[in-house]
């Protein structure tokens, strides 16, 4: 891992979908992982410890709501967890994610507005 990028996690039950996220946020300089489900998430964060995890909602297995609620349970609040959604707001598992979640956003995402959530990026100079 490289100390000076900020990790982030992606998760989403299509893998194109977790694909073309991280590859965005990979091109802007954070070191990503991808995972398909809740379940595979908490494995991934174990070795890869993400300061961001950013989540969908509607997932099989273990789902983006009961995912952030074992997530805050574990590690409080020393990750920024980002839901996202392509649901319908009134569902619960989504009201119930947001209120665990700093952050929700709707799909398709806003590239410059995930930008203004995601922890800045450690700044190098380049000696040493």
């Amino acid at each position: 891992m490289n100390p000076d990028k900020v990790r982030v996690l992606v998760v989403d039950d299509f893998p194109d979908a977790a694909a073309t996220l991280a590859y965005a946020l990979e091109r802007d300089g954070y070191e990503v992982r991808t995972a398909h489900d809740g379940v595979q998430a908490l494995t991934v964060i174990e070795d890869f410890s993400p300061q961001c995890v950013l989540f969908d909602i509607d997932m099989p297995r273990l789902d983006g709501y009961e995912l952030s609620k074992q997530l805050r349970q574990r590690y409080a609040d020393d990750m920024v967890l980002i839901a996202v959604t392509a649901v319908a707001i009134e569902d619960l598992r989504v009201v119930g994610a947001f209120t665990v979640a700093d952050h929700y956003f709707r799909k398709p995402i806003d590239p410059a507005m995930l930008h203004k959530v995601l922890p800045p990026q450690t700044q190098h100079n380049g000696s040493g």
